[in-house]
């Protein structure tokens, strides 16, 4: 299964964008890791708008479904290839991909002409419910 959307470049997108992910795990009857897949979802986004989505232009959220794991796709326009970086363990922000990296089974970046996609990958398993309606 498969859903996306794009969203502009405004900092209130995010909020629309994890609104998006919740819908759609609910749609889907994805119940398992829910909070995980919602806050990488929200820290990819964040970082595409910081790093990734020149003014005047949007990102794509992409989210798939296979039979037991979840993955999240962000693609902007922007150059550049995320990495974790080296943070003051004082500093305020910089850990968004760090925590994508710890909830997620895999994540990584991929081409995108123009730019970039930024993904990870959650594991679901039997804990899925099933979708309202079926």
């Amino acid at each position: 299964m498969l859903r996306e959307r794009y969203f502009p470049r405004s900092r209130q997108s995010v909020r629309s964008t994890r609104e998006f992910a919740a819908e759609t795990l609910h749609a889907w009857g994805v119940t398992c890791r829910r909070g995980d897949l919602l806050l990488c979802v929200s820290e990819l986004a964040t970082n595409a708008l910081l790093h990734g989505v020149p003014p005047g232009r949007y990102y794509r959220l992409r989210l798939l479904l296979f039979e037991d794991l979840v993955r999240v796709e962000v693609a902007d326009s922007g150059g550049g290839r995320p990495r974790i970086a080296d943070r003051d363990p004082g500093a305020e922000g910089g850990r968004g991909l760090l925590l994508v990296a710890v909830l997620s089974e895999r994540w990584g970046v991929g081409p995108r002409m123009p730019g970039k996609v930024v993904w990870c990958e959650l594991a679901v398993g039997a804990a899925r419910a099933t979708p309202p309606g079926l």
